[in-house]
């Protein structure tokens, strides 16, 4: 039973004998049921500053989110969202690990608090969540054989040669794969990292496309397979930001507000270099409320 059944569950006596006394002054159950929901429902940002606990939604990734061999959560996204909660007063916090595409559809139907994933500001995703401003200005990579035989360094490469390209289901490269003109035939998408590693090891695809971090993380310990170089983007860079559930507007502004000063701290810095941040993925100052009309 959760927290909020166990509420639930103390308030019914109570409800009972404000029904009977309500009925027998003619006020209706309705302004009962009003009462009663009023009571158990509480606002994310008072969890938060209660001390959780907090539900962490990510998807793995080598240098974003993942969890380590005692279940910790690390990556740049999850141990930063850690701390900027821990400032708000949380202490407790509980990894909830699934594949990306299932991340948003999983926090609208109250599977967790907030994502942590290098999740981008896009239109689309603002009308499901609420973002807070970016906590990085990221561009993509291109994974391709070792030697890059086939001379990859752009999408409309991929689309000039009429090559394979494969991604992650629900990644912003699936859009810019379809703008740059290669057909859905010939986009292939995936799991994840890992399987996008794979699709181009296995000669399934013939580049793979994400960002950069998580690419590169991707195909780290792999002699068979490297970075485009030079890689040539033809779209602007992604924001990746922390999503919360519609409703959530004052945790997001407390964010907000916290992200302000905390982004570029020798603090931050400190905590998410071992994943590969440093100054040049900075947020550039763009705007959720912007990149979301955009």
């Amino acid at each position: 039973m959760d927290k909020s059944q166990r509420l639930t569950s103390r308030i019914d006596p109570l409800r009972r004998k404000v029904l009977r006394g309500m009925a027998a002054l003619g006020i209706s159950a309705v302004a009962t049921a009003s009462l009663a929901g009023s009571v158990s429902a509480g606002s994310l940002l008072d969890r938060i500053k209660n001390g959780g606990p907090i539900r962490i939604g990510f998807s793995t990734d080598t240098a974003w989110s993942f969890k380590g061999d005692n279940n910790e959560m690390l990556g740049i996204g999850n141990v930063l969202v850690m701390e900027l909660l821990k400032k708000l007063g949380a202490s407790k916090f509980e990894p909830v690990d699934m594949e990306w595409g299932s991340l948003i559809p999983a926090m609208q139907g109250g599977r967790f608090d907030v994502i942590t994933s290098a999740m981008f500001v896009l239109p689309p995703r603002c009308r499901n969540v609420l973002f807070t401003d970016p906590f990085a200005t990221v561009y993509g990579g291109l994974v391709v054989p070792k030697g890059n035989p086939k001379r990859v360094h752009s999408l409309p490469d991929i689309r000039d040669k009429g090559l394979t390209f494969v991604t992650g289901a629900g990644y912003a490269d699936v859009k810019r794969a379809q703008q740059t003109g290669i057909p859905d035939e010939k986009i292939m998408q995936v799991a994840g990292y890992v399987e996008i590693a794979q699709a181009v090891r296995s000669g399934r695809a013939d580049a793979g496309g994400g960002e950069y971090l998580g690419i590169k993380g991707a195909i780290r310990n792999d002699d068979s397979l490297e970075l485009a170089n030079p890689f040539k983007p033809n779209y602007k860079p992604g924001y990746p930001a922390f999503a919360f559930p519609k409703g959530e507007e004052d945790t997001v502004a407390a964010m907000n507000a916290l992200l302000k000063d905390y982004m570029g701290s020798a603090e931050m810095i400190s905590l998410v270099s071992k994943y590969g941040y440093d100054k040049s993925l900075l947020p550039d100052g763009s705007k959720t409320d912007d990149l979301c009309k955009s």
